[in-house]
């Protein structure tokens, strides 16, 4: 029986071409592809900047260097989310600490977050940044974020790396809310460019700053320079930068993907809704859809409702592994693992989390997935409960 991976990259014969085309050019890295690759995005998702990286976790790392976050900063985010997502604060020297979920969206909760902020104040420990993370695809509740932001005065980043294509409000995310938005392109996100990611902003100074710093803090921008150049070829660095630079040939698969944007969150979507109805009768808390906004549909999540079975998630797991079902989890609480617990972080801090982790698994979605490979796991999910 054929393995049915929990997602897998869509790649077309454009996306061949494109790539083919790069490595028959003059140009692998830093050619025109990048900017061309940034300029489409930016147009796409309605945002002024985009400057392309190496992949989302550098993009995370520099855009909080961008917004400021150095040694005693701090910053706020998510247990319930890939560890980038709270390791990029420590890469700057700031603390980390966690906000727990709202159980319906998964997502960073707005009462949570609010009470961590009044109580915070209190002590004079108000966070510089705060990370909110669309899990799944889904946005957060960006606009009370922002709301809180102002009284607070925390900068915002939001790390949209499963939401290329998602909407919230009637806007794209990443282009109204967040001082800065994060993109993943890995091979099996919405687009992919293989590796890489993006970050999005309205604040051209700190996109300016993103440009020096993937690219070792250097520049031949004759405007910022410092001295007088010795020649053509003289360059400045003026800062501590990085070799987060995207290629050429990544660039230009990422094109030719986002060309199919639209279509491949459509067919997601298509099969979203088709999950809905055949897991409908099952012990299973779905993802719940929102009328104020579109998930991206990255990930399709069940959680095993223990209230209406004796089975655990666990025993569930490994029935449809034994099928061939390549069901994952996402994800285990950041702050339980073990480096975080060396931090003075504990199971039972962010409940929420923890109960969702015990529940959650993460079931086969990508845009070739057939009718009859969705039926399969609908049936082994079925059998899982029954047997």
């Amino acid at each position: 029986m054929d393995f049915i991976p929990y997602s897998r990259q869509c790649i077309t014969q454009d996306d061949i071409d494109a790539v083919c085309a790069i490595l028959k050019s003059d140009y692998l890295t830093q050619g025109p592809a990048v900017p061309l690759f940034e300029k489409e995005f930016a147009l796409k998702h309605q945002v002024a900047e985009a400057v392309a990286v190496s992949n989302a976790t550098a993009g995370l790392h520099i855009a909080l260097l961008a917004l400021g976050v150095s040694a005693g900063s701090r910053v706020w985010t998510s247990p319930n989310s890939f560890v980038a997502s709270a390791n990029c604060a420590l890469y700057c020297g700031a603390s980390i600490d966690f906000v727990d979920i709202d159980p319906n969206t998964r997502n960073m909760s707005v009462s949570a977050l609010r009470a961590k902020l009044e109580h915070m104040a209190s002590v004079g420990k108000l966070p510089d940044v705060v990370i909110p993370v669309d899990f799944a695809g889904m946005p957060c509740d960006m606009r009370e974020i922002r709301e809180l932001a102002l009284i607070y005065k925390f900068k915002i980043l939001e790390d949209a790396s499963h939401a290329a294509g998602a909407n919230y409000l009637g806007v794209p995310v990443g282009s109204r809310f967040a001082d800065a938005t994060v993109f993943s392109f890995h091979a099996v996100k919405i687009i992919t460019s293989a590796e890489g990611g993006i970050v999005t902003t309205n604040d051209s100074a700190v996109a300016d700053r993103l440009r020096l710093l993937r690219s070792h803090g250097v520049s031949k921008d004759l405007g910022s320079m410092e001295r007088k150049p010795d020649g053509m070829w003289y360059y400045e660095q003026s800062l501590l930068g990085y070799n987060y630079r995207l290629t050429e040939l990544q660039a230009a698969l990422g094109s030719s993907q986002l060309r199919r944007l639209r279509g491949l969150r459509s067919q997601r979507e298509t099969l979203v809704h088709r999950y809905d109805k055949l897991l409908a009768d099952l012990p299973l808390l779905l993802p719940l859809h929102f009328n104020d906004r579109s998930s991206a549909w990255h990930l399709y999540v069940v959680e095993v409702d223990e209230s209406r079975t004796k089975k655990t998630r666990g025993e569930v797991f490994v029935k449809l592994r034994e099928k061939n079902i390549g069901v994952n989890v996402h994800y285990i609480p950041i702050h339980t693992q073990p480096y975080y617990c060396r931090l003075g972080f504990r199971r039972g801090d962010f409940p929420a989390s923890e109960r969702y982790y015990e529940r959650a698994v993460t079931i086969p979605l990508f845009p070739q997935m057939t009718e009859v490979q969705q039926l399969r796991v609908a049936e082994a999910l079925q059998a899982a409960f029954q047997s």
